[in-house]
């Protein structure tokens, strides 16, 4: 791999790997928008148990379902694409290497950028697809919810918990995911120029930074009481 292709992969490892390590930081993800949504699936959880009829719980859990099954069944489509254009080699290489702007790049360094972007769908599919079994899990637990009585409101805030904690792993598994889809607009740069892979790398970075954790969507989300970036 040349030099410049190499030091551009490096940028993106460690700043992409780095971001994901840093905001499961347990201070920083209280102070993100996945904190403040956190918060929010807990207070549903705990009103729901004062319902009796449950429809529209049970509407919003389905419209969470079907979103991650469109996300997954969309990445088996990429896995698809670019595994067809792994097995067309050359030809394909040739035809893309035409458009204007793009860089000439080996077989192998094609083939490189290639099984990156795939590792990446692969990635996105298999947190969708256990973001979608978690969403099926989390309905059986919003049926198994008790009603709150007044005489057992320790069951109901334990069940509450538990359910919202639930909800929560699928969000966040489904959260990586889409993620994965950004990682992959920046792969795509990298066809064209190496420089081009570092800058829409750091763009990237900027935009998910932004949208965690200074975006107007967490401080609504969040509350006027809400302490953190972006407040």
């Amino acid at each position: 791999m040349p030099s410049l292709d190499a030091l551009a992969f490096l940028v993106f490892a460690v700043l992409m790997g780095g971001y994901h390590i840093v905001t499961g930081y347990r201070p920083l993800v209280d102070r993100s928008i996945v904190g403040a949504i956190q918060a929010q699936r807990v207070a549903w959880m705990r009103y729901m148990g004062q319902r009796d009829v449950r429809i529209v719980d049970a509407q919003l859990l389905a419209s969470l379902t079907q979103g991650n099954a469109f996300f997954a069944s969309t990445s088996a489509i990429g896995i698809g694409g670019l595994a067809a254009m792994l097995g067309s080699g050359e030809r394909v290489q040739v035809l893309f290497e035409q458009l204007p702007y793009a860089a000439k790049s080996t077989p192998m360094l094609w083939e490189i950028k290639l099984i990156l972007m795939i590792a990446l769908f692969i990635f996105a599919f298999f947190k969708f697809a256990w973001a979608f079994r978690l969403s099926h899990y989390t309905a059986i637990m919003v049926g198994a919810t008790p009603i709150a009585d007044g005489n057992n409101h320790a069951d109901c805030e334990s069940h509450a918990l538990r359910t919202a904690g639930l909800i929560g792993l699928a969000g966040e598994h489904a959260n990586n995911g889409l993620r994965a889809f950004y990682y992959a607009i920046a792969v795509l740069a990298w066809f064209f120029h190496p420089l081009a892979f570092i800058a829409v790398t750091i763009w990237v970075l900027l935009i998910l930074i932004r949208r965690d954790f200074f975006s107007r969507s967490r401080r609504l989300i969040a509350g006027p009481k809400a302490k953190g970036p972006g407040t």
